[in-house]
């Protein structure tokens, strides 16, 4: 069975965003080498990625740019490579490298996911996800910073 893990960052009050639903809070101050390190690792562990409609548009928006290239190579090319799954009732297509577009129900499809052979499942952000895995008690790990 793959196991399906969560790494967010998470304000200690709860908030994966700012008042303004910004993300950049994250990142301010991220010149912190060991954090850098982690990030990279964990970016080219191989895993399959899972998000939420918002979180992937936020993504796709970034880490196929050169700008993403440029900032932090490491991250962008494990980004880039990774196998990707999004889930939405909205989208018509997912066009970022190695994606597929789910449009089931989120609950049915994590379970047979999990079922099938392959790496690992990890939900950046997606807290709309989280929301509806974590009380089928789908979710093997939380990673929080």
């Amino acid at each position: 069975m793959r196991k399906l893990i969560v790494f967010n960052h998470i304000t200690l009050d709860g908030y994966f965003v700012d008042g303004n639903g910004q993300f950049n809070w994250a990142r301010d101050g991220s010149d912190d080498p060991e954090y850098s390190a982690f990030v990279a690792e964990n970016a080219s562990g191989g895993g399959e990625l899972l998000f939420g409609r918002v979180t992937y548009q936020m993504m796709a928006s970034y880490w196929p740019t050169p700008v993403a290239s440029q900032r932090d190579p490491v991250v962008a090319a494990g980004m880039n490579r990774s196998p990707k799954v999004v889930f939405s009732r909205t989208l018509d297509d997912a066009s970022w490298n190695n994606t597929r577009l789910v449009k089931g129900n989120i609950v049915t499809e994590v379970r047979k996911m999990k079922d099938e052979p392959g790496p690992g499942l990890v939900i950046l952000g997606s807290g709309s996800i989280v929301a509806h895995l974590a009380p089928e008690g789908l979710i093997d790990e939380y990673q929080l910073m």
